[in-house]
């Protein structure tokens, strides 16, 4: 069990999950006991194992389920609000999250199958053929068991510049569109999810906006980057792995990374790679077939970014774009 940590008017109680992903060594969430209420913030993932340690650190703070007074999401992923469901059985906890993750927590049939034609029409116009058939597949599962695994709690809409108890909510989109972040100014701390993560690049992640447009997730992901940097923070409470301690330096490695694959990706496109799932598909070799979402999701967002800063252009042939130099 974590030791607690103690701030000027709180406490932090870190929750440390092995991870369950080949990347990613913890899964982790924060029980923070402060005058305004006892919160967590996220939630977790949803195992048995899981669900223990959060009993366990509730004791370690002397309390329980029942003495909880909000869950704060930082994004509605499987691995930072896992628990909710689980919590929820023992009592009705508030849930605050950012309007996008609202659709999305509660498995919003009309949001689900406008999900699933984006992303048909998005890898058949990007050249992926039949390559996201199994991800339709899960898509078309979760439509069909929307009912068994909606959140139906009420889901109070937070937003940039809000406050919940005690933290201010910064907006931080692009791993996820819903990300936010929750920051103590006065205790130069900052709970951010999956925006940086010591020891582990965060993927920028494609995904609709409302009206089904593609969000421009690797700008996203570049400006919440810099935003980080500029918080004033000492130290980031991060969704996997180690706090964050030298947030100027690893926000510079990582938006220097993502200058790095433009670089490549421009080099690709001036040799007569113009379609995306070739693009994808030299780029990453084997992970084109095993993670195929992922990275095909990752070279859109360049692609995306690359030509708002006019550095490529696009055309489309046989419903299929290509990508020039521009």
């Amino acid at each position: 069990m974590a030791e607690a940590i103690r701030q000027q008017t709180y406490t932090i109680y870190p929750i440390v999950q092995p991870g369950i992903y080949p990347t990613l060594r913890t899964i982790n969430f924060y029980l923070i006991k402060r005058p305004e209420g006892m919160v967590l913030i996220d939630a977790g993932i949803d195992t048995y194992d899981c669900m223990e340690r959060l009993q366990d650190t509730l004791k370690q703070a002397g309390a329980e389920i029942g003495d909880l007074d909000a869950i704060l999401l930082t994004h509605h992923h499987e691995d930072h609000a896992g628990l909710v469901p689980r919590v929820l059985e023992k009592k009705a906890v508030p849930i605050y999250a950012h309007r996008d993750a609202v659709p999305r927590l509660r498995l919003d049939k009309d949001f689900l199958e406008m999900r699933l034609a984006f992303f048909r029409r998005l890898y058949r116009e990007m050249g992926g053929g039949n390559m996201g058939a199994e991800r339709f597949a899960r898509l078309e599962q979760t439509i069909r068991e929307t009912p068994q695994h909606a959140i139906m709690a009420d889901i109070n809409e937070i937003g940039e510049g809000d406050r919940v108890f005690g933290f201010e909510v910064v907006e931080t989109p692009g791993h996820s569109p819903d990300s936010i972040t929750f920051l103590d100014a006065d205790g130069r701390t900052a709970f951010t999810g999956d925006v940086l993560i010591e020891g582990s690049s965060v993927n920028a992640i494609i995904d609709p906006a409302p009206n089904g447009s593609r969000l421009p997730s690797v700008s996203q992901q570049r400006r919440s980057l810099e935003r980080l940097a500029g918080l004033g923070a000492d130290v980031l409470y991060t969704g996997h792995h180690e706090p964050v301690r030298n947030t100027k330096d690893l926000v510079r490695e990582r938006i220097s990374r993502m200058d790095r694959k433009c670089e490549k990706l421009l080099s690709l496109i001036r040799s007569g790679v113009t379609v995306p799932a070739q693009i994808t598909e030299v780029y990453y070799r084997d992970l084109y077939r095993t993670q195929f979402p992922l990275v095909m999701s990752e070279i859109i967002g360049h692609l995306d970014y690359l030509e708002e800063q006019g550095k490529v252009t696009k055309s489309m042939a046989e419903e299929v774009w290509h990508y020039h130099p521009a």
